[in-house]
């Protein structure tokens, strides 16, 4: 048997985790189904640790491995402070045009959220097709800032920052855009779907901050790979309740929509950076969401986090169904 593309299964990964993680003094959250970052106690503050790469993409590699990895971070409550890279250039195509990009593209996406690059490692590979860049981010929280999964609680409300599909939108503009100019796409359409990248942007730091100020958060989660769908499971699982979530709720933009359904992918299952899971008290819902409005970020309210026998269901007007599940991001199924 072969594992297919994307991340391990969630339950090989439960048992993986089970079997081969040690407990530790200082290590506050350890791994498992749902965390976005590890957390060891340093003092009067915790320190905050990602690591995350990016195998999708090629162009703008950097900007997504910075900011991917600084989404976690936030998930946790926390501020990233410094970066660290492992970057891997076939050796096919190891130019010196190629590698200054990435650098730059780390360089500017760090400068954005306030981080410092930090050291790392660069390496001309031979053996891959193309580069691969595997980000680490630190950052910080205080005891008292840290979000916990385990914090989500039945009759909490579920928010979803920005929408559905914004990584893949960006990522098959930018990708597959000669396909799509063969396919009929204009360049203006393509332009609108690269900036996917910047906005509404990878980045749900401000988002994650915004929230936090603005009611009683109990849990945040960054839905990448497997998309929406498969982060509401991870929060699900993370704590062990059921969700209720609102088909009509789920906003995707008409960009998005056309790019799906152009390549028959599901947005609910496709990588999905960008977008924040917010579970916080049912009383603080609307005014997190107008808080986030406010300030420009695209909030809903698109579920309620039921008993854990009630399971994980998608509400249409039709009535409950099953919520999707992916084995793989949908986006595997194009490149």
């Amino acid at each position: 048997m072969k594992y297919p593309p994307g991340k391990l299964p969630h339950g090989e990964l439960a048992r993986l985790l089970r079997s081969y993680t040690d407990v530790h003094p200082r290590l506050v959250v350890s791994p498992g189904l749902g965390l976005d970052a590890a957390v060891i106690e340093m003092g009067d503050r915790y320190l905050v640790a990602k690591t995350d790469p990016i195998t999708f993409a090629t162009d703008e590699i950097g900007w997504y491995a910075v900011h991917v990895n600084a989404n976690d971070i936030a998930a946790m409550g926390g501020t990233p402070r410094f970066f660290l890279s492992t970057v891997l250039v076939p050796a096919d195509h190891a130019t010196p045009e190629l590698v200054e990009s990435i650098f730059r593209s780390i360089h500017e996406a760090a400068r954005s959220l306030g981080v410092a690059v930090c050291g790392g490692h660069t390496e001309i590979t031979p053996g891959i097709t193309h580069p691969i860049v595997v980000g680490q981010m630190l950052g910080e929280v205080s005891p008292q800032g840290l979000v916990r999964p385990s914090g989500l609680q039945v009759g909490d409300a579920i928010l979803l920052t920005k929408g559905l599909a914004i990584e893949a939108t960006a990522l098959i503009a930018r990708e597959k855009g000669e396909e799509l100019r063969r396919r009929g796409y204009g360049e203006e359409l393509l332009d609108r779907c690269r900036h996917f990248l910047r906005d509404p942007g990878l980045s749900v730091v401000r988002d994650a901050h915004l929230a936090l100020r603005a009611g009683r958060v109990h849990a945040l989660h960054d839905p990448t790979e497997g998309g929406v769908a498969t982060g509401l499971m991870e929060l699900a699982a993370a704590v062990g309740v059921g969700l209720e979530i609102f088909a009509d709720e789920l906003y995707l933009a008409p960009e998005s929509a056309r790019l799906c359904a152009e390549f028959g992918l599901d947005p609910l299952g496709v990588i999905s950076s960008g977008a924040l899971l917010i579970g916080c008290a049912a009383g603080d819902a609307a005014g997190i969401a107008a808080a986030l409005e406010r300030e420009g970020i695209k909030a809903a309210q698109i579920g309620t986090v039921r008993p854990e026998e009630f399971g994980l269901q998608l509400r249409r007007s039709g009535g409950l169904e099953p919520l999707p599940r992916f084995a793989v991001d949908e986006i595997t199924r194009i490149f």
